[in-house]
């Protein structure tokens, strides 16, 4: 796993539909960085904002200054939030190699591996649809997918990241509601599965 201060410049960018809450997930990592004493950009891509309609969003985090100024092209990170965009949006453009992919399904690394043809890559996989509908009550899979991108690279402290679960969401939603983000992030970083990549061969590290 690598940690900002190795990376010297995380790029990530998200990929899901609206209504998943993708500009919120790039804001919440940005704002966790930040009080992790690391500079951040987060921005979204503008386009159709209706709900369903494909979203993009990027973050950028490093702890100097960061005076790119344009969409992240080469990311170090994707991130899915929708499975059904593999095929129609070219998800994995630009993407470094040895860069990580964090993608919302309940198949296995192996397993979307094939699906998205990523043998250069370190490939997580997180069900966070289900864990959204079980806590949520509706699929909003954003801070799961928190969980699964700090278990395959642990960009800032989870303890920052579940501060700024709790200040940006009990700002306008119910106590309740905020508790049950906080488990989905903790539940999706204990169930998030990372296959590792090692020589040719990709093997799974729970």
């Amino acid at each position: 796993m690598v940690a900002t201060s190795a990376l010297k410049l995380a790029e990530i960018r998200w990929h899901g539909r609206g209504g998943q809450g993708v500009v919120t997930a790039s804001n919440l990592l940005a704002q966790a960085a930040l009080e992790d004493g690391a500079y951040f950009q987060s921005f979204p891509e503008f386009g159709a904002e209706r709900s369903g309609a494909p979203i993009i969003a990027y973050t950028r985090i490093s702890h100097e200054v960061i005076h790119i100024r344009s969409q992240v092209l080469e990311p170090t990170i994707v991130v899915i939030l929708d499975a059904t965009l593999i095929g129609r949006v070219d998800l994995l453009a630009g993407l470094q190699e040895g860069g990580a992919i964090i993608v919302n399904t309940p198949l296995s690394p192996e397993e979307m591996r094939d699906r998205l043809d990523a043998r250069a890559f370190v490939l997580c996989t997180v069900d966070s649809t289900g864990i959204a509908q079980k806590l949520l009550g509706r699929n909003i899979p954003n801070v799961p997918m928190l969980g699964g991108l700090l278990k395959a690279r642990p960009l800032v402290p989870q303890e920052a990241v579940l501060s700024t679960i709790q200040h940006r969401l009990s700002a306008r939603l119910r106590g309740e509601v905020v508790r049950a983000n906080v488990e989905a992030f903790r539940r999706a970083y204990a169930e998030a599965r990372v296959g590792l990549l090692e020589g040719n061969i990709c093997e799974a590290e729970t």
